[in-house]
Protein backbone atom coordinates (compact mmCIF):
# COMPACT_ATOMS: atom_id res chain seq x y z
CA UNK A 1 0.00 0.00 0.00
CA UNK A 2 2.90 2.30 0.38
CA UNK A 3 2.71 5.37 -2.24
CA UNK A 4 -0.03 3.69 -4.06
CA UNK A 5 -1.96 7.05 -3.87
CA UNK A 6 0.53 8.62 -6.43
CA UNK A 7 0.07 9.07 -10.12
CA UNK A 8 3.69 6.92 -10.25
CA UNK A 9 4.25 4.40 -7.19
CA UNK A 10 7.64 3.59 -7.23
CA UNK A 11 8.66 -0.20 -8.49
CA UNK A 12 7.06 -2.52 -6.43
CA UNK A 13 9.39 -4.88 -4.07
CA UNK A 14 7.72 -8.36 -3.29
CA UNK A 15 7.48 -11.55 -4.44
CA UNK A 16 4.59 -13.01 -6.47
CA UNK A 17 3.95 -15.42 -2.78
CA UNK A 18 3.56 -12.43 -0.80
CA UNK A 19 1.33 -11.17 -2.89
CA UNK A 20 -0.78 -14.11 -2.95
CA UNK A 21 -0.54 -14.30 0.66
CA UNK A 22 -1.83 -10.66 0.53
CA UNK A 23 -4.51 -9.88 -2.46
CA UNK A 24 -7.51 -11.90 0.13
CA UNK A 25 -6.91 -9.39 2.36
CA UNK A 26 -6.63 -6.40 0.12
CA UNK A 27 -9.35 -7.05 -1.82
CA UNK A 28 -11.67 -7.60 1.36
CA UNK A 29 -10.29 -4.26 2.74
CA UNK A 30 -11.54 -2.49 0.04
CA UNK A 31 -7.93 -1.66 -1.27
CA UNK A 32 -7.99 -3.96 -4.25
CA UNK A 33 -7.73 -1.06 -6.94
CA UNK A 34 -4.89 0.84 -5.40
CA UNK A 35 -3.38 -2.50 -5.04
CA UNK A 36 -3.22 -3.17 -8.56
CA UNK A 37 -2.20 0.73 -9.08
CA UNK A 38 0.93 -0.79 -7.54
CA UNK A 39 1.31 -3.96 -8.97
CA UNK A 40 0.15 -3.13 -12.45
CA UNK A 41 3.67 -2.02 -13.47
CA UNK A 42 5.66 -5.07 -12.05
CA UNK A 43 6.41 -8.58 -13.17
CA UNK A 44 3.67 -9.69 -11.47
CA UNK A 45 0.50 -8.29 -13.18
CA UNK A 46 0.22 -11.18 -15.27
CA UNK A 47 -0.28 -13.43 -12.09
CA UNK A 48 -3.64 -15.18 -10.92
CA UNK A 49 -3.43 -12.73 -7.50
CA UNK A 50 -2.87 -9.36 -9.63
CA UNK A 51 -5.47 -10.14 -12.38
CA UNK A 52 -8.48 -10.71 -9.33
CA UNK A 53 -6.94 -7.04 -8.24
CA UNK A 54 -7.32 -5.44 -11.88
CA UNK A 55 -10.60 -7.09 -12.04
CA UNK A 56 -11.66 -4.96 -9.02
CA UNK A 57 -10.16 -2.29 -10.12
CA UNK A 58 -12.05 -1.66 -13.14
CA UNK A 59 -15.52 -2.59 -11.36
CA UNK A 60 -14.16 0.15 -9.16
CA UNK A 61 -13.52 2.78 -12.02
CA UNK A 62 -17.47 2.15 -13.29
CA UNK A 63 -18.84 2.43 -9.91
CA UNK A 64 -16.95 6.09 -9.54
CA UNK A 65 -19.08 7.03 -12.74
CA UNK A 66 -22.20 6.01 -11.20
CA UNK A 67 -21.29 7.32 -7.50
CA UNK A 68 -20.73 10.65 -9.09
CA UNK A 69 -23.78 10.87 -10.86
CA UNK A 70 -26.26 10.11 -8.09
CA UNK A 71 -24.01 12.68 -6.03
CA UNK A 72 -25.28 14.90 -8.64
CA UNK A 73 -28.81 13.91 -8.65
CA UNK A 74 -28.64 13.74 -4.44
CA UNK A 75 -27.28 17.79 -4.55
CA UNK A 76 -29.75 19.01 -7.28
CA UNK A 77 -32.72 17.59 -5.24
CA UNK A 78 -31.32 18.88 -1.79
CA UNK A 79 -30.74 22.21 -3.71
CA UNK A 80 -34.24 22.59 -4.97
CA UNK A 81 -35.43 21.83 -1.25
CA UNK A 82 -33.16 24.87 -0.41
CA UNK A 83 -30.54 22.82 1.14
CA UNK A 84 -26.88 23.05 0.80
CA UNK A 85 -24.65 20.12 2.25
CA UNK A 86 -21.11 19.85 2.60
CA UNK A 87 -19.85 16.71 1.20
CA UNK A 88 -17.51 14.69 2.89
CA UNK A 89 -15.60 11.77 3.23
CA UNK A 90 -16.32 9.00 -0.09
CA UNK A 91 -15.53 11.58 -3.41
CA UNK A 92 -14.14 14.41 -1.33
CA UNK A 93 -11.19 11.57 -0.43
CA UNK A 94 -11.44 10.02 -3.48
CA UNK A 95 -10.83 13.32 -5.73
CA UNK A 96 -7.23 13.23 -4.23
CA UNK A 97 -6.28 9.98 -5.81
CA UNK A 98 -5.23 10.11 -9.79
CA UNK A 99 -8.10 8.33 -10.24
CA UNK A 100 -11.12 8.51 -8.24
CA UNK A 101 -11.85 4.73 -8.92
CA UNK A 102 -9.00 3.74 -6.83
CA UNK A 103 -10.84 4.80 -3.44
CA UNK A 104 -13.79 2.88 -3.76
CA UNK A 105 -16.87 3.91 -1.63
CA UNK A 106 -20.08 3.08 -1.14
CA UNK A 107 -22.37 5.78 0.52
CA UNK A 108 -22.81 9.33 0.14
CA UNK A 109 -22.07 11.45 3.45
CA UNK A 110 -24.01 14.58 3.49
CA UNK A 111 -23.75 17.10 6.32
CA UNK A 112 -26.58 20.20 6.03
CA UNK A 113 -27.33 22.58 8.35
CA UNK A 114 -28.66 21.42 11.55
CA UNK A 115 -32.05 23.43 11.27
CA UNK A 116 -32.34 22.13 7.29
CA UNK A 117 -32.06 18.77 8.53
CA UNK A 118 -35.74 17.71 8.38
CA UNK A 119 -36.22 19.27 5.52
CA UNK A 120 -33.53 17.43 3.94
CA UNK A 121 -35.02 14.11 4.71
CA UNK A 122 -37.84 14.98 3.86
CA UNK A 123 -36.91 15.84 0.25
CA UNK A 124 -34.80 12.57 0.29
CA UNK A 125 -37.75 10.83 0.91
CA UNK A 126 -40.11 11.94 -1.77
CA UNK A 127 -37.88 10.23 -3.88
CA UNK A 128 -40.01 7.75 -5.77
CA UNK A 129 -37.82 5.09 -6.09
CA UNK A 130 -34.98 5.27 -4.09
CA UNK A 131 -31.84 3.87 -5.21
CA UNK A 132 -29.47 6.30 -3.19
CA UNK A 133 -27.36 4.43 0.04
CA UNK A 134 -26.57 7.80 2.10
CA UNK A 135 -25.60 9.06 5.24
CA UNK A 136 -27.28 12.60 6.08
CA UNK A 137 -25.77 14.08 9.24
CA UNK A 138 -27.10 17.10 10.87
CA UNK A 139 -24.36 19.71 11.04
CA UNK A 140 -20.76 17.92 12.11
CA UNK A 141 -21.71 16.96 15.78
CA UNK A 142 -20.67 13.07 14.82
CA UNK A 143 -17.29 14.10 12.43
CA UNK A 144 -15.78 17.60 14.40
CA UNK A 145 -16.36 19.37 17.03
CA UNK A 146 -16.25 23.02 15.22
CA UNK A 147 -19.35 24.44 14.50
CA UNK A 148 -21.42 24.42 11.39
CA UNK A 149 -21.18 28.12 10.88
CA UNK A 150 -17.33 27.75 11.25
CA UNK A 151 -17.07 24.71 8.68
CA UNK A 152 -19.37 25.94 6.20
CA UNK A 153 -17.91 29.52 6.09
CA UNK A 154 -13.94 28.47 4.67
CA UNK A 155 -15.47 25.17 3.02
CA UNK A 156 -15.03 25.31 -0.96
CA UNK A 157 -16.73 24.90 -4.22
CA UNK A 158 -15.06 22.32 -6.47
CA UNK A 159 -16.42 20.77 -9.53
CA UNK A 160 -17.98 17.61 -10.63
CA UNK A 161 -19.17 16.54 -13.60
CA UNK A 162 -21.70 19.29 -14.56
CA UNK A 163 -22.44 20.62 -11.00
CA UNK A 164 -20.79 21.97 -8.24
CA UNK A 165 -19.74 20.03 -4.92
CA UNK A 166 -19.52 21.75 -1.85
CA UNK A 167 -16.22 20.12 0.26
CA UNK A 168 -14.79 20.96 3.26
CA UNK A 169 -11.59 23.32 3.68
CA UNK A 170 -7.97 21.38 2.95
CA UNK A 171 -7.94 22.12 6.74
CA UNK A 172 -10.71 20.85 8.17
CA UNK A 173 -10.77 17.65 5.42
CA UNK A 174 -7.28 16.16 7.02
CA UNK A 175 -8.02 16.81 10.10
CA UNK A 176 -11.95 14.47 9.95
CA UNK A 177 -10.09 12.18 8.45
CA UNK A 178 -7.38 11.53 10.96
CA UNK A 179 -10.20 11.34 13.90
CA UNK A 180 -12.12 9.72 11.89
CA UNK A 181 -9.70 6.78 11.28
CA UNK A 182 -9.00 6.70 15.19
CA UNK A 183 -12.34 6.86 15.99
CA UNK A 184 -13.26 3.78 13.84
CA UNK A 185 -10.27 1.69 15.26
CA UNK A 186 -7.94 2.51 12.53
CA UNK A 187 -9.22 -0.93 10.76
CA UNK A 188 -9.63 -0.12 7.06
CA UNK A 189 -6.02 0.31 5.34
CA UNK A 190 -7.73 2.64 2.63
CA UNK A 191 -8.61 5.30 5.68
CA UNK A 192 -4.66 5.52 6.19
CA UNK A 193 -4.38 6.14 2.53
CA UNK A 194 -6.66 9.13 2.50
CA UNK A 195 -4.98 10.79 5.13
CA UNK A 196 -1.50 10.24 3.17
CA UNK A 197 -3.03 11.26 0.31
CA UNK A 198 -4.59 14.47 1.93
CA UNK A 199 -1.25 14.88 3.63
CA UNK A 200 1.20 14.96 0.45
CA UNK A 201 -1.88 16.87 -2.23
CA UNK A 202 -2.11 19.93 0.67
CA UNK A 203 -2.44 23.25 -1.02
CA UNK A 204 0.68 25.14 -1.02
CA UNK A 205 -1.55 27.80 1.39
CA UNK A 206 -2.33 24.94 3.60
CA UNK A 207 -2.70 26.41 7.47
CA UNK A 208 -1.55 23.57 10.24
CA UNK A 209 -2.24 26.06 12.83
CA UNK A 210 -5.84 26.00 11.37
CA UNK A 211 -5.96 22.32 11.14
CA UNK A 212 -4.53 21.74 15.07
CA UNK A 213 -5.59 24.92 16.31
CA UNK A 214 -8.50 23.88 18.69
CA UNK A 215 -8.25 20.84 21.49
CA UNK A 216 -4.78 20.14 22.18
CA UNK A 217 -5.57 16.42 22.60
CA UNK A 218 -7.74 16.21 19.16
CA UNK A 219 -4.32 18.29 17.62
CA UNK A 220 -2.07 15.17 19.26
CA UNK A 221 -4.63 12.72 17.67
CA UNK A 222 -4.58 14.15 13.18
CA UNK A 223 -0.25 14.13 14.34
CA UNK A 224 -0.52 10.52 15.59
CA UNK A 225 -2.40 9.50 12.93
CA UNK A 226 -0.10 11.81 10.04
CA UNK A 227 2.88 9.36 11.95
CA UNK A 228 1.05 6.71 11.47
CA UNK A 229 0.75 6.93 7.59
CA UNK A 230 4.62 7.96 7.55
CA UNK A 231 5.74 4.79 9.37
CA UNK A 232 3.06 2.53 7.08
CA UNK A 233 2.78 3.81 3.88
CA UNK A 234 6.10 5.91 3.99
CA UNK A 235 4.05 9.10 3.02
CA UNK A 236 6.53 12.38 2.87
CA UNK A 237 6.58 14.66 6.33
CA UNK A 238 8.28 17.00 5.05
CA UNK A 239 7.43 20.83 6.03
CA UNK A 240 4.70 19.25 8.53
CA UNK A 241 4.50 19.83 12.00
CA UNK A 242 5.81 16.40 12.59
CA UNK A 243 8.61 16.42 10.81
CA UNK A 244 10.94 16.35 13.35
CA UNK A 245 9.38 13.15 15.25
CA UNK A 246 7.81 11.42 12.85
CA UNK A 247 9.10 8.04 14.64
CA UNK A 248 7.12 9.25 17.84
CA UNK A 249 4.32 6.61 18.07
CA UNK A 250 2.58 4.45 20.42
CA UNK A 251 3.98 0.90 20.55
CA UNK A 252 0.67 -0.46 21.44
CA UNK A 253 -1.07 1.73 18.60
CA UNK A 254 0.90 0.33 16.03
CA UNK A 255 0.63 -3.40 16.87
CA UNK A 256 -3.02 -3.08 17.14
CA UNK A 257 -3.26 -1.58 13.93
CA UNK A 258 -1.07 -4.41 12.72
CA UNK A 259 -3.12 -7.25 14.54
CA UNK A 260 -6.51 -5.38 12.63
CA UNK A 261 -5.07 -5.10 9.21
CA UNK A 262 -4.52 -9.24 9.49
CA UNK A 263 -8.20 -10.02 9.53
CA UNK A 264 -10.48 -8.93 6.36
CA UNK A 265 -13.11 -6.70 6.43
CA UNK A 266 -16.06 -7.15 7.69
CA UNK A 267 -14.89 -10.14 9.99
CA UNK A 268 -13.01 -7.27 12.14
CA UNK A 269 -15.33 -4.73 12.27
CA UNK A 270 -18.51 -4.32 14.55
CA UNK A 271 -21.40 -4.73 14.22
CA UNK A 272 -20.80 -7.16 11.85
CA UNK A 273 -18.27 -9.11 14.29
CA UNK A 274 -20.85 -8.87 17.01
CA UNK A 275 -22.89 -12.09 15.56
CA UNK A 276 -26.22 -9.89 16.34
CA UNK A 277 -27.89 -7.42 18.23
CA UNK A 278 -27.35 -7.82 21.98
CA UNK A 279 -30.82 -8.14 22.62
CA UNK A 280 -30.81 -11.22 20.94
CA UNK A 281 -28.93 -12.74 23.12
CA UNK A 282 -31.61 -11.57 26.15
CA UNK A 283 -33.23 -14.80 26.76
CA UNK A 284 -30.57 -16.85 25.69
CA UNK A 285 -27.93 -16.83 29.17
CA UNK A 286 -25.61 -19.41 27.74
CA UNK A 287 -24.49 -17.17 25.02
CA UNK A 288 -24.61 -13.73 26.86
CA UNK A 289 -21.14 -14.23 27.45
CA UNK A 290 -20.22 -15.05 24.26
CA UNK A 291 -21.84 -11.52 23.26
CA UNK A 292 -20.04 -9.51 25.88
CA UNK A 293 -16.64 -10.98 25.58
CA UNK A 294 -17.07 -10.12 21.70
CA UNK A 295 -18.32 -6.58 22.22
CA UNK A 296 -14.76 -5.72 24.23
CA UNK A 297 -13.43 -2.94 22.55
CA UNK A 298 -10.61 -1.80 20.26
CA UNK A 299 -8.00 0.00 22.34
CA UNK A 300 -8.01 2.59 19.54
CA UNK A 301 -11.57 3.52 19.59
CA UNK A 302 -12.18 3.31 23.09
CA UNK A 303 -9.38 5.83 23.82
CA UNK A 304 -10.64 8.13 21.29
CA UNK A 305 -14.02 7.73 22.40
CA UNK A 306 -13.29 8.74 26.14
CA UNK A 307 -11.44 11.37 24.72
CA UNK A 308 -7.83 9.80 26.05
CA UNK A 309 -4.16 10.55 24.77
CA UNK A 310 -2.35 8.34 22.19
CA UNK A 311 0.29 7.46 24.38
CA UNK A 312 2.49 4.68 25.67
CA UNK A 313 -0.02 4.13 28.64
CA UNK A 314 -1.69 0.65 29.18
CA UNK A 315 -5.05 1.14 27.51
CA UNK A 316 -7.39 -0.78 29.67
CA UNK A 317 -8.57 2.13 31.62
CA UNK A 318 -9.91 3.87 28.37
CA UNK A 319 -11.55 0.07 27.45
CA UNK A 320 -12.94 -0.48 30.79
CA UNK A 321 -14.15 3.14 30.46
CA UNK A 322 -15.99 2.31 26.42
CA UNK A 323 -17.41 -0.77 28.23
CA UNK A 324 -19.22 0.81 30.82
CA UNK A 325 -20.69 3.73 28.42
CA UNK A 326 -21.81 1.19 26.23
CA UNK A 327 -22.98 -0.55 28.97
CA UNK A 328 -25.45 1.87 29.99
CA UNK A 329 -26.61 3.51 26.61
CA UNK A 330 -27.72 -0.28 25.96
CA UNK A 331 -29.87 -0.41 29.71
CA UNK A 332 -31.07 2.87 28.77
CA UNK A 333 -32.53 2.13 25.40
CA UNK A 334 -33.27 -1.13 26.68
CA UNK A 335 -37.52 -0.28 27.33
CA UNK A 336 -37.29 0.89 24.07
CA UNK A 337 -35.41 -1.36 22.02
CA UNK A 338 -38.11 -4.56 23.75
CA UNK A 339 -41.20 -2.58 22.49
CA UNK A 340 -40.50 -2.12 18.86
CA UNK A 341 -38.80 -6.20 18.93
CA UNK A 342 -42.63 -6.66 20.60
CA UNK A 343 -43.80 -4.37 17.30
CA UNK A 344 -42.49 -6.42 15.03
CA UNK A 345 -43.35 -9.69 16.04
CA UNK A 346 -46.54 -8.49 16.17
CA UNK A 347 -46.69 -6.61 12.87
CA UNK A 348 -44.40 -8.98 10.66
CA UNK A 349 -44.53 -6.38 7.60
CA UNK A 350 -43.87 -3.17 9.79
CA UNK A 351 -40.66 -1.81 8.75
CA UNK A 352 -38.26 0.45 10.38
CA UNK A 353 -37.04 4.30 9.02
CA UNK A 354 -33.67 4.60 8.99
CA UNK A 355 -31.83 7.63 10.17
CA UNK A 356 -28.72 6.24 8.11
CA UNK A 357 -30.70 6.41 5.36
CA UNK A 358 -33.47 8.85 5.12
CA UNK A 359 -34.13 7.47 1.49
Amino acid sequence: MAHSWRPSPPPLECSNEHLTKRAPLLLASGAGSLAWWRVRRSEFRAAPAALDLQDVYRLDALQAILHEQEIAEVLALLRSAGVEPILVKGWAAARLYPEPGLRPYGDIDLCCRPDQFDDAAAALRRVKKPKYYLNLHRGFSSLDELRWEELYARSQVVPLGGQKVRILAPEDHLRLLCVHLLRRGAWRPLWLCDIAAAVENRPADFNWNRCLDRDRRIADWVTCAIRLAHRLLKVSVDDTPVAGSAKLLPRWLFRQVMRNWSAPFPDLYPPQSYGGPFINYIRRPTHVLYALRKRWPDPIEATITMRGPLNDWPRLPFQIGHYALRTGEFLANLPKLLKMRQTRHSSPGATRDSIRNPT
